[in-house]
């Protein structure tokens, strides 16, 4: 940690100038980030149930429970433009909606219920996009029974040797099952969005599975560099992220910079929007760097124009210009 705060973020091509240099490296950082996250189980046999559905102006929405790893379900909504499924219709592009620490869940995204600038499952159903919207555990309807919203520790209790984080990166694979699998949807053209929690979980799916081609992660992006609360991503009294970075940080280490495992998907198109005055995540000049350093990435790749990053003077929030050109970033790509 001193050195990453006296040094700054660490390059990505460090001393690399082959691109089996860079694969060399990409392999031993998702080796790394599999095991420190305790792996991602197989997927299990797609299965769900339609539990209602919601006729909305412009889409429907259906209520859903999916099987997942671990005997476990996922509740999610399925947000299915006007037209969709009626024949001939043709293949339409589908999104991950993933949603921020919200107690609601996947409500926050996709319901007109949701707080303002965080509707993007909606809006982007409305724009001709299937989204689907699940619920991650410890919240919405995954919330355990006699503990509060993103309240972890019935979790690891069942699963010490797992994360959280390994969990929801499993769900939301199951999540792609269940979209892919979709008459009207066209498996080639999926994304993953997201704000806070859910833009690292954005970037996350997009590391473990090729099917997301295209990202956006809105305050989901931070670096240990300059992080005041490192700890942030390790063992707390709450929502547990991956225990044992918290054992690296007592030993003043980080086992990757961030940036790192966003490049695990890396040449997949991605927008990332961070904002200046985030009391989240208040150190935005390291994150700076590190979007610079990553977008070096792109280019060194030969696909500069796959990476866009964005900041401003606002908030942990996901403001209407920007999602109108996060929106635009994923037309492009997808559409």
């Amino acid at each position: 940690m001193e050195q990453l705060n006296r040094d700054g973020v660490p390059k990505l091509l460090d001393s690399i100038t082959e691109k089996a240099g860079w694969e060399a490296k990409k392999a031993a950082l998702k080796e790394r980030w599999l095991d420190l996250i305790g792996g991602v189980p197989p997927a299990v046999p797609l299965r769900y149930d339609i539990l209602s559905e919601t006729v909305e102006e412009r889409h429907d929405r259906l209520h859903l429970r999916y099987d997942t790893v671990d005997g476990d379900t996922v509740t999610a909504y399925l947000l299915v433009p006007k037209g969709a499924a009626e024949p001939g219709a043709g293949k339409l592009p589908a999104m991950m909606a993933l949603h921020p620490t919200a107690n609601e869940g996947k409500g926050d995204v996709a319901t007109s219920l949701g707080r303002d600038n965080r509707r993007y499952g909606a809006e982007l159903a409305d724009r001709g996009y299937v989204v689907l919207a699940p619920d991650t555990i410890t919240a919405g309807e995954r919330i355990y029974e006699g503990a509060p919203a993103y309240q972890t520790a019935p979790f690891y209790e069942q699963n010490p040797a797992w994360t959280a984080v390994g969990k929801m990166i499993a769900d939301h694979r199951q999540g792609l099952d269940l979209l892919a699998s979709l008459d009207y949807v066209d498996s080639g053209r999926i994304g993953a969005i997201g704000h806070s929690l859910g833009g690292y979980n954005a970037f996350f799916l997009a590391g473990a599975d090729e099917r997301i081609r295209a990202i956006v992660s809105s305050c989901g992006f931070a670096t240990f560099t300059g992080d005041p609360n490192p700890n942030r991503w390790g063992r707390r009294d709450w929502f547990s992220h991956i225990p044992a970075i918290t054992d690296y940080i007592e030993r003043g280490e980080v086992p990757f910079e961030w940036h790192e495992i966003v490049a695990l998907a890396a040449p997949v198109p991605f927008f990332n929007w961070s904002g200046q005055a985030d009391t989240i995540f208040p150190h935005w000049e390291p994150i700076a760097a590190a979007m610079r350093d990553l977008h070096g990435l792109y280019a060194w790749l030969g696909e500069p124009e796959k990476m866009l990053s964005l900041d401003g003077t606002s908030k942990h929030d996901f403001p209407g210009p920007i999602r109108a050109a996060a929106y635009d970033f994923l037309d492009r790509w997808l559409k």
